[in-house]
């Protein structure tokens, strides 16, 4: 699609629109259930729109047949037209055709996707349950590449700031889908305490588990351990913004505003500071962190 064509879309973009195509350019793929609790209220009024989305080359999709017969969810992604148009947002050099087309095969192809959509349903279980409080808001959403660029030293699943009532709190999330021993787990704990060390923030260590046994054995683990930073668990089953996190120095479950949360100093390597001034919500950004709530 030329240039020209791609303005041709703009009179069709609404400002949820471009919200989306913002997360899909950040967060890589979202699942059209995931979508329609960041963005929607209707479950058909969120098919529909993204349909449209898709005629417009804004978006596309992709979905396997599952074992037992029957698809899995549909998976968005930015169509070529999407990809341009963030590309102009972002300045980066626009994509060809063939370049997109390869890079949203190895997406789909990536044997990472299933873990890539599970830490992308922790940020959308937040958001969805800031929308329904009036007193909460999920304030910094970031991926695993926009906080390992902010931060240097770590490489999270996802970092993020909550807010409940008058308290702000960060966290870095670690994913667990059981495929890692428990003891490459803990060594990450490491890196988290060599950030503080260079002036970055103290922020809780999440590790979200899969169902089962394997809470209590990682729980075990930390507990034998001198702990460098706060530490908190909980499993997929569980509501992320509920109080289910257990702190592995406690020994009972609490909300994630209850957690220690340290936002660090004035330092280069933290990027909470800007220009001398704690700067938590965003207003000197320019990188996609600020998760709001997008006007239909």
């Amino acid at each position: 699609m030329s240039t020209y064509n791609l303005l041709l879309i703009y009179p069709h973009l609404t400002d949820r629109d471009r919200w989306l195509l913002h997360l899909l350019d950040e967060h890589q793929v979202l699942t059209t259930d995931q979508i329609h609790r960041l963005a929607f209220r209707a479950e058909r009024t969120c098919q529909i729109r993204l349909v449209e989305l898709r005629a417009l080359d804004l978006l596309d999709r992709f979905r396997f047949a599952r074992a037992d017969g029957g698809s899995h969810p549909w998976h968005w992604v930015l169509g070529l037209a999407g990809t341009r148009f963030q590309a102009a947002v972002t300045r980066r050099p626009s994509p060809t055709e063939r370049s997109h087309r390869e890079r949203l095969l190895r997406l789909s192809a990536s044997p990472t996707l299933t873990h890539l959509v599970a830490v992308n349903e922790f940020f959308v279980r937040l958001h969805h349950a800031a929308r329904t409080s009036a007193d909460t808001s999920l304030d910094r959403w970031w991926s695993e590449a926009m906080a390992a660029r902010q931060f240097l030293t770590v490489h999270p699943d996802g970092h993020g700031l909550w807010t409940t009532a008058a308290r702000t709190v960060g966290f870095f999330l670690e994913c667990d889908r059981g495929t890692e021993s428990l003891p490459r787990l803990v060594a990450k704990l490491g890196r988290y305490a060599d950030l503080v060390r260079r002036g970055g923030p103290r922020y809780p260590v999440l590790f979200w588990l899969p169902p089962g046994g394997r809470e209590a054995h990682l729980q075990h683990a930390l507990r034998r351990m001198d702990l460098p930073v706060p530490v908190a668990t909980a499993t997929h089953d569980t509501d992320p913004a509920a109080a289910g996190w257990l702190p592995a120095d406690a020994w009972r479950r609490v909300n994630l505003t209850e957690l220690p949360s340290d936002h660090g100093r004035d330092h280069p390597r933290n990027p909470n500071w800007r220009d001398g001034e704690l700067d938590l919500h965003g207003r000197g950004e320019t990188n996609p962190g600020a998760v709001g709530e997008p006007s239909g």
